[in-house]
This record gives structure tokens, sequence and C-alpha cells, in this order.
């Protein structure tokens, strides 16, 4: 395996389950040193490889998207153009199946959540073809460390449907569900809902855990994303969304060594599925600003690959409707198997 730089994702997710299909999906990016991120324009049409050797899966986007990477190798998170989010997500406990002869073709971490965004409208589609196990997960250490690249992926679209995608001891575990509004770090995703209910028994208004660690954010994005107001305004509704993954992000500059799970929040990513609308939010600068996907050319015939050049420590400033800023560009690379 090519030795890569995606981050280790350290972070929250959330869905909001608003009035007349106002959904809206929010995520923190957590991780201890610069994740390199930008955004970028896929169009429909481009031809994928699972970049894991001659035994590759291979497919071409049905869907066109908007994605945020890490450092240019990898898909982190991302909406398509028929309002399905994925995000990846650290998750330590994760064990994948080996990548043999005879395995099914395989598909680097690196373009997990990318596959899903190019072949799926829905969460519905999305699980009943990965139910299928169409191809094998391929990672590696993190650079520089003896521990294995460990993400599991969640999704969630316009009708508000969730699933998470986890892989315990080899397996592919599913939990598909409108209820799974939260995902963050360890422990596995069913031990984080048994924690949860204990909380739901003492009650959000009486106490929340108030750490960092991934737990006590579960806790906390949990209560906090359905008692804010069911808003009909979709502006007023956002402001209330921002304010709960800011509440569950970790202070700019916070990293507790050892501890993977809890490092500074590098950058927050909103989608309105509903008017298609993906915002951004960088710890470095002062300004959210939102991708208009409506305003986006996907067709295969006249779409371009594009980038909009966050900066480094994604601190270049953009403000308000940011999508006539984005640049053409040469497509990125996913990282995997080296040829």
């Amino acid at each position: 395996m090519t030795s890569w730089q995606i981050p280790a994702s350290a972070c929250t997710r959330l869905v909001y389950l608003g009035p007349n299909d106002n959904i809206v999906t929010a995520r923190s990016m957590d991780w201890k040193s610069d994740v390199a991120t930008n955004l970028w324009v896929l169009p429909r049409g481009m031809k994928r490889s699972g970049e894991a050797g001659p035994n590759s899966i291979e497919w071409t986007s049905k869907y066109g998207s908007v994605v945020a990477t890490g450092y240019d190798v990898s898909t982190t998170d991302g909406v398509n153009e028929a309002g399905l989010n994925a995000n990846v997500l650290w998750l330590a406990e994760s064990e994948y199946p080996k990548f043999e002869k005879g395995s099914k073709p395989g598909l680097t971490i690196a373009a997990w959540a990318q596959y899903v965004l190019d072949n799926f409208a829905t969460v519905a589609e999305a699980v009943a073809a990965l139910e299928k196990e169409p191809f094998t997960i391929v990672t590696a250490n993190v650079p520089g460390e003896n521990r294995l690249t460990t993400l599991h992926l969640s999704m969630s679209d316009a009708t508000g449907d969730s699933a998470i995608v986890e892989y315990i001891g080899g397996k592919q575990v599913i939990h598909h569900d409108r209820k799974y509004q939260v995902m963050t770090n360890s422990p596995i995703f069913e031990q984080q809902l048994a924690l949860n209910a204990y909380w739901k028994q003492i009650g959000g208004t009486v106490m929340l855990p108030g750490t960092n660690r991934a737990a006590d954010r579960f806790a906390r994005a949990s209560f906090y994303v359905n008692a804010i107001p069911k808003d009909e305004d979709p502006n007023r509704t956002l402001a209330s969304v921002f304010s709960v993954i800011r509440n569950v992000s970790v202070p700019y500059g916070l990293t507790t060594p050892d501890e993977p799970n809890i490092s500074s929040t590098r950058w927050r990513a909103v989608v309105d599925h509903k008017r298609k609308l993906y915002f951004f939010e960088s710890a470095l600068t002062p300004n959210t600003f939102w991708v208009d996907m409506k305003a986006i050319d996907f067709s295969k015939e006249t779409g371009a690959v594009k980038k909009l050049d966050l900066g480094e420590n994604q601190d270049h400033i953009y403000s308000g409707n940011a999508t006539d800023a984005f640049k053409d560009s040469a497509p990125f690379k996913f990282l995997g198997l080296e040829k």
C-alpha cells in the first residue's frame, strides 16, 4: 500500500429531521494536524478504479458530487446531486476482511465515500447494494505510525434516512434506520447507542456529559439535535444545526496525546438536503460559505472537474455563495495499492 496521509477522522456527524422535508446533516472534522482539505466539483461520467491493483472494482459515476478531500487523495465528506450525503469518521475498532487471492474486487478506503456518492441516490439504494458486498475494503497503516487507517461510513439523504456502515471482526455491519441521527467514534455504533440510552434516562435538561470524548459528544449531539426548534424557516434551522455541531466541536489547538479520537476541530460541513446547499466553515476563518449544487453543471458532456483551494489549514477566506470561485482542475487521484 502506498504511504498515504488520509486524515484519521475523529469527528461528529448528526442529522436534523425538520418539518416540510427540511433535512440537514452536519459533521465536524477533528484531527491533530492539517488535513489539507480542498473542495471539489466532480461531474457524472468519471471512470473510477478501486486502486487496489489488478483486482480492483471499477465503475463510472452516475451522479455528480461536491466533496471535501483529505490531502487531495481521499473523499472524507460530500453530497451528490441527488441529495445523498456520505461521511467517513475514525473508528479504532474497525477490522476489515483480508484482501487476498479469490477476494471480491478491492476498493481503497480512500474512495469508500466516493463510491457511494457516485452510484446511489438514496440511503436505501446504497444499503441494498452494500449488503451484497460488491467489494473488499483495502486499507493500510497511518503514515509514520504502526496503526491501521480505520474508518466507518455514515450516509444520510433528502428523506432523512440514515445508515452507519462498520467493519467489526472482518465482517460488514450495517445499521439502517431514520433514527440513527448521530455518529462519532469509539466505541462501535451498537455500544454508542447503549451509552446514549443511559443519558436519555437522565434527561438532557438535567445533565449532559461535557467532555470532548467521543461517547460524550454522541450524547450531547443526540440530545441537542432533537431539542432545537423544528423551525419552518430553513435559515433559522441552519443556525440551530450549526450551533449543535459547534457545541460538539473540540477547541482549536487542543490535542490529547495518544487519544486520536480527541483532537482539534479543523472544519465543519453542513448539508441542506432540500435546498441542495453545501456549507463549509473552517476553524481558522471568520466566515461560513456555501456551494449551490443547483448552479453546478454536473453533466458528463459539459461538466468539468473544479477545485476550490482552501489553503493551508483551510485558512483562505470565502464568504457567502462561493460556487463561482471554483476553478477548473485536473482530478485528484485516490491513493491505494502500488501498481
